[in-house]
């Protein structure tokens, strides 16, 4: 799973929180089998969840390609992750390239981001306050819910455990953010051979209170789908995600968050690589007829 700060920009606080409800800080040592997952599936969570929080894990920078669709509408984009933060470059809407004019304003975008480092020294301490908060609610998941073994199913790269997961009655939210634990239920797979979550499945099974930014209330029904896949050499990324929520914002504004994404072309970028250098590739890229981009010939 690439860097949780990432996922923040990319589908919202509120979507990268619930998301994040399914990591933990701990984990014990001991060897997993399909035998200690039925008789203690929280400790396979455990291994999991530790290694998605790995601190190696945020030091490979990728690059890749996002389709979305997004309140009917839908786009494509390039994305490069650096040590500063991801850049992003609109590719085209609605399933066609962008065309001369749109085309320019998104190079003129690009070349004001880079002479303003202010612009993305914001967009980033954004991402690192959502971040810290997420982490506070990935600490709760081992309390938060209650796990049951399925099975094994055939996941993105190989094997998997199945689990189920329901809400602990005996669990009390520190605060209004963790509240929303107490209506969700699904299912979590996870990778046997490198213990990484391969899907997580859940849905809203009761109206449940959210704080993530701000406060309301989530109705019954919603739901959350992410998938991720080792995209080589044991480095796994998030490659669907789609997420169905309704609700209202301090019971007056109503909220639908409906959001599908896919990520394709995923490729590797320099460590060391700051927003500038992604801006600097970004340029190169020409939109194709196809919807995707091509990079120019130097």
């Amino acid at each position: 799973m690439r860097d949780k700060s990432h996922k923040i920009v990319r589908f919202g606080s509120l979507g990268f929180a619930l998301l994040a409800a399914l990591i933990s800080s701990s984990c014990a040592a001991q060897t997993i089998t399909p035998e200690t997952v039925a008789s203690d599936p929280v400790a396979l969570v455990r291994h999991a969840t530790a290694n998605e929080l790995k601190p190696s894990n945020g030091h490979h920078p990728y690059r890749y390609k996002l389709h979305k669709v997004n309140d009917d509408r839908s786009t494509t984009k390039e994305i490069v992750e650096t040590k500063d933060g991801d850049v992003a470059r609109l590719l085209d809407a609605e399933g066609h390239p962008l065309d001369g004019d749109a085309n320019q304003t998104e190079i003129d975008r690009l070349k004001n981001l880079r002479a303003h480092p202010e612009i993305q020294e914001h967009r980033h301490k954004r991402e690192q306050e959502d971040s810290s908060r997420a982490d506070k609610m990935m600490r709760l998941l081992p309390d938060a819910f209650l796990y049951h073994f399925e099975g094994m199913v055939q996941g993105s790269s190989g094997p998997a455990y199945r689990l189920t997961l329901k809400p602990n009655p005996g669990f009390h939210p520190p605060d209004r953010e963790a509240e929303v634990y107490a209506g969700m239920a699904g299912e979590l797979w996870i990778d046997q051979q490198q213990e990484r979550m391969v899907k997580l499945d859940v849905h809203l099974i009761a109206d449940v209170n959210f704080g993530w930014g701000i406060l309301g209330k989530l109705y019954k029904g919603g739901s959350i789908l992410v998938e991720q896949v080792d995209v080589g050499n044991d480095h796994w990324e998030q490659n669907h995600f789609k997420l169905n929520l309704h609700g209202k914002a301090l019971m007056l504004k109503s909220l639908d968050f409906v959001t599908t994404e896919d990520e394709t072309d995923f490729g590797p970028v320099p460590a060391n690589w700051g927003y500038q250098d992604a801006v600097k590739l970004l340029l190169t890229i020409t939109p194709s007829n196809e919807g995707s981009a091509q990079l120019s010939q130097r």
